[in-house]
C-alpha cells in the first residue's frame, strides 16, 4: 500500500484513550457474530507505524463485538515484520497488519497466521489475493513511485525527469532521497522496480551511478519523506524528489497548513519504473481470541473500513466495492504500465539482491 502519512500518534493516544460508542454496523452474511455481553476482550492490532484509522470507524467495531482494540506500532514494514518473527515464541498481538507482496514470502516462511478464509474475500479481486492459503488476506493497495516538489523545480527552471536514467544525469545531482530496501517496503518495492526494468545485469550499474550522483539512502520512507523531501518537510528538506506513492499527492492537499487546495507533489510515474504494493493482514496463530481477531478480519475488508482507507492511509480499498473520496480520484493516479515482480521470484532472490545492493550502496 502499501498506500503514508504519520499522523498516527495522536490519533492513537485518542483511541487508546478510547473510543465514543457510535450504532454498530451489522455484521456481514457469513461474517463472526457481534460478542456483547460480559468485559471487552482487549485485541491488540500490530502494524507499521502508518497505519491509520478514524476513531469512530475503531469505536463502531468495538462496540459492536464488545472489544477494545490497541494499537501497536512497530516501526515501517520491513521492520514491523522482523520484529514479529523474532517475538514469535512470546507474541506481541493477535493480529498484523502490514505486510506487503515485497516482504509476503518472508511471512508465510515464518508459518505465525492461521488461516481465515473471510467471506469478504468475495469482494476482493483475485489478483489481489496472493496467498491461497488465506492466511495473509488483501487489505489495500498502491503504487510505489517518484514523487517531485514541483515548485522547486519551476522556481530553478529545471525541468522533471521523465525515466529513471534521467536520475542519474548531472542535473540532477543531489535531489533525490530513497528508502533503504534492508528496512524498508517502499524502498525494497523501489529496488525490485529497478531489477525489473533494468534487468539482473544492469540494476546495479544503475544503483552505482545514483550513489555517484549523490543520492541519499534512509532506513525508512517516512524519515526520507517528512525530514529530507522539501514538499514533505515543510521547506527544511534539501531533496525534491522521493520514492513514495503515487497516492502522495491528495495527502500533501489534506496535511497542508497553508490552505492549499491543490498538491505541491507531482507523480513522475515513468514508463516501466513503478511497483504496485499490495498489504495484508493475518491472525497470529497463538491469538487467545480467534473469534474477536476473525471478525477484526472482516472489518478490514468491509466497506466501512475499506471507504476509510484513501485519506487515512492513502492507498487504494482492496474492496472493489468501496467508494473512493473526489480528492483521491483527482489527484492520485494509477500507472499504465507497473511492473510485475512474481511473489516466488522476490522469495528466490529477494536477500541476494538486497545484499548486492548493500554492497553497492553503503560499503
Amino acid at each position: 500500500m502499501q498506500n503514508r502519512w504519520l499522523y498516527t500518534l495522536a490519533l492513537l493516544a485518542l483511541l487508546l484513550a478510547g473510543c465514543q460508542a457510535v450504532q454498530p454496523p451489522a455484521s456481514p452474511a457469513g461474517t463472526a457474530a457481534p460478542q456483547t455481553a460480559g468485559e471487552p476482550v482487549t485485541l491488540v492490532l500490530a502494524s507499521h507505524d502508518s497505519f491509520n484509522v478514524s476513531e469512530e470507524v475503531v469505536a463502531a467495531f468495538e462496540t459492536a463485538h464488545n472489544v477494545k482494540l490497541q494499537f501497536l506500532a512497530m516501526g515501517d514494514a520491513g521492520e514491523a515484520l522482523n520484529k514479529l518473527i523474532l517475538s514469535k515464541d512470546a507474541p506481541l498481538a493477535d493480529v498484523f497488519f502490514g505486510v506487503d507482496n515485497t516482504f509476503l514470502s518472508r511471512a508465510l516462511a515464518a508459518e505465525m497466521f492461521m488461516p481465515y478464509a473471510s467471506p469478504l474475500l468475495d469482494q476482493i479481486p483475485d489478483e489481489l489475493e496472493l496467498d491461497p492459503d488465506h492466511t495473509l488476506l488483501p487489505v489495500d493497495y498502491g503504487f510505489v513511485n517518484l514523487n517531485a516538489d514541483s515548485a522547486w523545480f519551476a522556481a530553478r527552471g529545471l525541468a522533471l525527469p521523465q525515466t529513471l536514467e534521467d536520475l542519474t544525469k548531472p542535473e540532477y545531482a543531489g535531489l533525490l532521497v530513497v528508502p533503504n530496501p534492508a528496512s524498508s517496503s517502499p524502498g525494497l518495492a523501489f529496488l525490485l522496480t529497478t531489477v525489473a526494468h533494468f534487468g539482473e545485469d544492469g540494476y546495479l550499474d544503475f544503483w552505482a551511478a545514483l550513489r555517484a550522483n549523490d543520492v541519499l539512502v534512509t532506513d525508512g520512507w517516512s524519515e526520507a519523506y517528512f525530514e529530507h523531501f522539501t514538499a514533505g518537510s515543510g521547506g527544511t528538506g534539501d531533496r525534491p524528489l522521493v520514492v513514495s506513492y503515487t497516492t502522495s499527492p491528495p495527502a500533501d492537499v489534506v496535511y497542508a497548513t497553508d490552505g492549499r487546495t491543490e498538491p505541491a507533489t507531482v507523480n513522475i510515474s515513468p514508463a516501466d519504473g513503478t511497483f504496485r504494493q499490495v498489504e495484508f493482514v493475518g491472525i497470529l496463530e497463538t491469538t487467545q481470541h480467534p473469534e474477536q481477531a476473525k471478525a477484526l478480519i472482516d472489518f478490514l475488508l468491509d466497506i466501512p473500513f475499506q471507504e476509510d482507507i484513501p485519506l487515512q492511509m492513502f492507498v487504494y480499498p482492496s474492496n472493489e466495492n468501496a467508494a473512493l473520496p473526489e480528492l483521491f480520484t483527482q489527484y492520485a493516479q494509477v500507472p499504465a504500465d507497473p511492473v510485475q515482480v512474481d511473489p516466488a521470484q522476490i522469495e528466490a532472490n529477494r536477500e541476494r539482491w538486497i545484499e548486492a545492493w548493500t554492497q553497492t550502496m553503503l560499503r
